[in-house]
């Protein structure tokens, strides 16, 4: 068997593995809410009775749309950034073959 077709059976495993999962969990708990780990250590935080916050944000987007937006662009130049840099290695690398 070729390298290429042992990865995609692992891939086609890996993906009905998980999808599997993701159906037995929304059959067996249907209302649950998937909200992530940040949404509820917030509510954690602020059900404490000695909570103070000790900073305030110096500019809060004015929707959650926009706030998405600004974290996807973020992610995108944070790839751009590493996809260069891997890029130039590699070049450094094959240059130093030839």
């Amino acid at each position: 068997m070729k390298f290429e077709e042992k990865a995609t059976s692992i891939l086609v495993a890996l993906l009905v593995i998980g999808f599997t999962t993701l159906l037995a969990l929304t059959t067996v708990l249907p209302e649950a809410e998937w909200s992530g780990a940040d949404g509820q250590g917030m509510e954690l935080i602020e059900q404490s009775l000695n909570y103070e916050p000790w900073a305030n944000p110096i500019w809060e987007p004015p929707s959650g749309e926009i706030e998405s937006l600004l974290f996807a662009l973020q992610a995108a130049i944070g790839s751009l950034i590493i996809g260069y840099y891997f890029g130039l290695l590699k070049g450094r690398k094959e240059g130093e073959n030839t």
